[in-house]
């Protein structure tokens, strides 16, 4: 085997990466299916306009906020899949020109990786904020309110430090 052929089948096993990118496709999709049918759900059975048993709306709040967290992931998982495609396969023709600018425009894997990462911080916020909601009837001292502000102001921190430039 000549070493152009073998320069030639190493090239190719980049292929293997189409693996990483379709299920990382459908498993955004599915996400977003599960979101979407979440609120759905939600709206209909969580609903105090609904539902006569539910006195108050912090159960829709919670569902719908989980499913705000599926969506986020769902993202990920299409940024990266879209990533990756463009990083090994090709440039995606179609969205060339239309979208040139677009989030899903990937040029070096840390470009890549600190798209990522934001959102992944974003979804973490949504899931710190899911937690706290789940827990606010356990707010019953100024020090619980205390600490928890200054939890909010710590993430607040961290986000506007990450997006410096």
């Amino acid at each position: 085997m000549s070493n152009n052929k073998f320069e030639n089948v190493l090239w190719n096993t980049r292929f293997i990466v189409i693996i990483a990118v379709i299920l990382s496709i459908i498993s955004s999709i599915s996400l977003f299916l599960i979101g979407g049918w979440d609120i759905i759900q939600a709206t209909i059975f969580n609903n105090p306009i609904f539902n006569q048993d539910i006195n108050n709306s912090n159960d829709l709040l919670f569902k719908i906020i989980s499913s705000i967290d599926l969506f986020l992931i769902g993202i990920v998982l299409l940024i990266f899949g879209f990533g990756v495609y463009e990083l090994f396969i090709s440039e995606i023709d179609f969205a060339k020109d239309k979208f040139a600018d677009s989030t899903l425009k990937i040029n070096s894997l840390d470009q890549l990786k600190n798209k990522i990462i934001k959102v992944i911080i974003i979804v973490l916020i949504v899931k710190f904020f899911e937690k706290v909601l789940k827990l606010s009837y356990n707010f019953t001292t100024p020090n619980d309110l205390l600490l928890f502000s200054i939890s909010i102001l710590s993430i607040c921190i961290g986000y506007y430090l990450i997006n410096r430039k």
